[in-house]
């Protein structure tokens, strides 16, 4: 393993990889540099991305960031090299979230270079699954995946996921009644208003799914307001598979780890054919987190709720463009 140069072409090449990964409400809160004449690449988060509101404490920000480092570091392994990330370099610079150094890797690393295809091909589904129960080998892959990382997977058992399910409603209450978070997230809906923000950023109305016949969907509904006029309405799985990501501290650099993982454990699920959502809602209030976990176990902390399954694919949401993501200086 040896350090190189970056060109130009490289680095925009596997940025434009990375900027795959999925994040809160599509905010999108990752910045790029790379310094002529070195092998590093800078990953910054976005503070004009944040979330007060909802994210006080940017936790959803690194998971995002560290979901698009992951992905660079799969673009790495696609071009033969390795990416080698030193988490919060920067004692001074909170937003400072990573130097990755890109290094020459005969060989490479074909676990990585494998899951390349799915960067382009995971999106989020808001859409019914089956009730079609998960191969335990596919699920004890995922947990592989996880452990990786340095992360947990759990799958909950029954009276598990109904008590993150009553989780998941009860912070549907939450929100409806903290006008806040309400605004906070209109700001990412793009239902084809005049004054909303840039097309390459948030949530479009094509990806935000049907609206649920009864109150028991899995599936956050951002459209509250009934902006979009034309959304069709379904039934959703009555039992969700749910598996919940999460890591033994509770640091920023916690939130990096479980950032990768969570792209790890969802690039290999849609290799094997399942379609996914993440379901945050219940973990962005701290009075309903710490119930996520199970309460005989010693796991650590829950930093995502995923909802696996066989069903259709989401379509893919926009990116903003690289040159607006990535500084070469």
């Amino acid at each position: 393993m040896s350090p190189i140069t970056l060109t130009r072409p490289l680095v925009t090449s596997l940025v434009e990889d990375a900027v795959t990964a999925p994040s809160m409400h599509n905010a999108q809160p990752w910045r790029f540099v790379h310094r002529s004449g070195t092998d590093v690449i800078e990953l910054h988060g976005d503070p004009s991305r944040e979330m007060p509101h909802a994210d006080p404490d940017h936790r959803a920000l690194h998971l995002g960031c560290g979901a698009a480092l992951f992905g660079l570091r799969v673009a790495a392994a696609h071009h033969g090299r390795e990416a080698v990330p030193r988490l919060l370099p920067a004692r001074g610079d909170p937003w400072h979230l990573a130097d990755v150094h890109i290094r020459q890797a005969p060989g490479g690393d074909e676990g990585l270079a494998a899951l390349r295809p799915a960067l382009r091909m995971r999106h989020t589904s808001r859409f019914p699954f089956t009730e079609e129960q998960i191969a335990t080998e596919i699920l004890d892959g995922l947990r592989a995946a996880a452990l990786l990382e340095g992360c947990w997977l759990e799958v909950p058992g029954a009276w598990h996921t109904d008590t993150v399910m009553g989780l998941v409603h009860t912070s549907e209450l939450f929100e409806a009644t903290d006008a806040s978070v309400r605004a906070e997230i209109a700001r990412w809906i793009r239902a084809g208003e005049a004054g909303e923000g840039a097309a390459t950023e948030g949530i479009p109305s094509y990806a935000l799914g049907p609206r649920q016949y009864d109150v028991t969907s899995p599936v956050r509904d951002f459209d509250v307001p009934r902006r979009v006029a034309d959304r069709s309405s379904a039934r959703f799985e009555k039992r969700p598979q749910l598996a919940l990501l999460g890591t033994v501290e509770d640091t920023p650099s916690d939130w990096l780890r479980a950032g990768q993982a969570m792209q790890r454990v969802l690039l290999q699920a849609t290799l094997d054919g399942l379609s996914t959502s993440l379901m945050s809602q219940p973990l962005e209030w701290p009075e309903l987190r710490s119930d996520a976990r199970d309460p005989v176990s010693t796991t650590g902390h829950v930093q995502m709720v995923i909802r696996l399954g066989y069903g259709p694919r989401g379509r893919a949401t926009p990116r903003r463009p690289v040159p607006e993501v990535l500084d070469f200086a």
